[in-house]
Formats: structure tokens, C-alpha cells, sequence
């Protein structure tokens, strides 16, 4: 049986994407903004992260609210020690151009740390749940990550995110080493669904650099519930998953025995060594 507070971030979560699938057939129309370098938002992603809130606070108003668009957010009360961690269109890229791969991701943080995670596939009518020890589903079937001891054969999920192509050298070195072993590299363009894939073991593990909470949060938790295992590129555990820690991260995840040459590699390729020259 799912937590209350899971019931309310699905409810939110389908509420977000009904918004985004409203809108999914007249993209031309759509106000579109460059955030940041190659880095966009329309406004179909603010309509869903205030139809994604409007659902939260209904339920919990004193929760603080950290959004994409939106940003940090105080509860009724001021300062809480809970925090709603909201990415409404995670793959904005893909959505504006019609590339059918994106999500809604919800997560529940408490003192930094996720509690509950949702992330939920519209087009797919996928829906991704965890609980801090209490195991991850989609769609109510319990999931576990992908067996796979070493990267030989392995298929790995990595993205190129805008604000790290001064490293793009260092991660292209990075990948031509990881292929020497693994099967292939995929790209799919969303951080959230990546995480939910490696979680469930359609990708046997995932790797990015220039991630934030509201891409990562309700993923890290689908893993760890799943079974995995979350680090940095340095195999340190993450930073706080709310305001406190909105710079950029790195981000390593798969099952215990696979995650460790994957961060081996991320470090003799040299890739991982550029992030403390930054």
C-alpha cells in the first residue's frame, strides 16, 4: 500500500501531465525562453509546475517547494524540514521538438535527504514510485536494478548537459573508454527517466555531470530502493537534495558491483579530475 503523501504527489504528478499532454500538439504556439546556453523552458513547463504545486500545497501547505521554474519556495510557516522537489517537464528539449521522451519528477525531501520519489511517463502511462525504505515500483510491480557484475556487455545511460561543454573533451575520452567494454551509450535527453531506467534494469547503470536536485532527487531514491547504489564521480556520497545544494553535481548510479569500474573509468579517463579544477 502506497504512503498518503505518495497518493498526493501521483495525484499531482498526472495532473502535471495532463497539463503537458494538453498542450503536446500545438508546440509552434508555445512561448519559448533560453534560460541559459542551449538551456530552454517554455511556458508550458511554468503551467504544470503550478498545477504540480497547486496539488502539493492543497494537501501539505507548510512544505517548502523547490522547483526548476518556479525555484525555493517557503511553506505557510516558514522554515520546514520538508521540501518538495519538483522538475515538471524533465526533457524540455525533447517535448518542444516532439521527441516522445519525458516525464513529471516529484520528490519528497527530508533534511536534504528524498523520502518519497514519483516519476511519472505520460506518453507511456509509466508511473515510477519509492519510499525511503520501503522498496521502488512501476506501476505497483516491485523493480529491481539490472544484474550486470562488470561493464563488459553492459548498456550505459549518460547526457551532455549544456552547462558542461567546456568538459565535452573529457567525457567524449571518457566514453570512447567506456566502449572498449560496454555495449553501447544511450542519450535519451531525460536525467529523471534515466535514473527511473537504471532502477528498474533497462540500463544496467547511469552516468552525468550538470545535474540538479529537481533532475535527480526522486530517481537517486528510485535506485537506491531498487537495490543500487548512488555516488558522485569521486564515489562520495551526494550533497542535500534541497535548496541547500543547487549547484551542479555529478551523479553515478547502477548496482553495487557495476557502479565501481564505471566510477574507476570516470577517473583514469580523466573526466572526473576536471571537476576539481573547477
Amino acid at each position: 500500500m502506497q504512503q498518503p503523501a505518495v497518493n498526493v504527489m501521483v495525484k499531482a504528478a498526472r495532473a502535471g501531465g495532463n497539463v503537458l499532454l494538453r498542450h503536446m500538439h500545438r508546440l509552434d504556439a508555445l512561448n519559448v525562453v533560453e534560460k541559459d546556453r542551449m538551456d530552454y523552458a517554455s511556458e508550458v513547463d511554468g503551467l504544470a509546475e503550478a498545477e504540480v504545486i497547486k496539488e502539493l500545497r492543497r494537501a501539505n501547505p507548510d512544505y517548502a517547494v523547490l522547483g526548476e521554474e518556479g525555484g525555493a519556495q517557503k511553506g505557510n510557516r516558514g522554515v520546514s524540514r520538508y521540501t518538495w522537489v519538483i522538475d515538471p517537464l524533465d526533457g524540455t528539449s525533447n517535448y518542444l521538438r516532439g521527441f516522445p521522451h519525458w516525464c513529471v519528477s516529484i520528490a519528497l525531501v527530508e533534511n536534504g535527504e528524498p523520502l518519497h520519489g514519483v516519476i511519472f511517463d505520460p506518453l507511456r502511462n509509466e508511473l515510477f514510485t519509492a519510499t525511503r525504505g520501503g522498496g521502488a515500483q512501476l506501476n505497483e510491480r516491485r523493480i529491481r536494478v539490472g544484474e550486470r557484475r562488470e561493464l563488459h556487455g553492459a548498456m550505459l545511460a549518460t547526457g551532455f548537459a549544456p552547462r558542461e561543454r567546456e568538459r565535452a573533451g573529457a567525457q567524449l575520452e571518457c566514453i570512447r573508454e567506456l566502449l572498449r567494454d560496454a555495449e553501447d551509450v544511450r542519450r535519451a535527453g531525460s536525467a529523471a527517466l534515466d535514473l527511473a531506467y537504471t532502477a528498474c534494469g533497462r540500463v544496467d547503470a547511469y552516468f552525468e555531470a550538470g545535474v540538479k536536485p529537481w533532475d535527480i532527487a526522486a530517481g537517486v531514491l528510485l535506485v537506491r530502493e531498487a537495490g543500487g547504489r548512488v555516488s558522485d564521480f569521486r564515489g562520495a556520497a551526494l550533497g542535500p537534495m534541497d535548496a541547500r545544494g543547487t549547484a551542479d553535481r555529478q551523479v553515478i548510479a547502477g548496482n553495487v558491483r557495476i557502479t565501481e569500474p564505471l566510477q574507476k573509468t570516470i577517473a583514469s579517463s580523466g573526466y572526473a579530475a576536471t571537476f576539481a579544477k573547477s
